[in-house]
């Protein structure tokens, strides 16, 4: 059987709501938390976007190739436009954008 994470993956997930000045005190801006997803890694350093997607992803076995595909210089520019403009129309669908 395939697992999608290791057993010590160690992810938690925050939901930013109502937390603008925690996430001031971790050096990001609410509102780019609000368009990126950011990652804190195990040295406390913060990662944004799809820096933040490939660290994950190396955390899951089966989607490090993934990871590494999306970080390649080709690539990485071209998914982080798309990136950002589903990202804005998926929040001026919610009506924060």
């Amino acid at each position: 059987m395939t697992r999608l994470a290791a057993d010590n993956a160690n992810v938690h997930w925050v939901d930013i709501t109502d937390r603008d000045e925690e996430l001031r005190q971790q050096s990001i801006d609410p509102e780019r938390a609000l368009r990126e997803l950011h990652v804190k890694d195990a040295n406390g350093q913060i990662h944004s976007e799809i820096d933040a997607y490939q660290l994950l992803m190396r955390r899951a076995p089966i989607l490090r190739p993934v990871g590494w595909l999306i970080g390649l210089p080709v690539i990485k520019p071209i998914l982080s436009r798309l990136y950002r403009r589903m990202v804005d129309k998926r929040l001026e669908r919610t009506g924060r954008g």
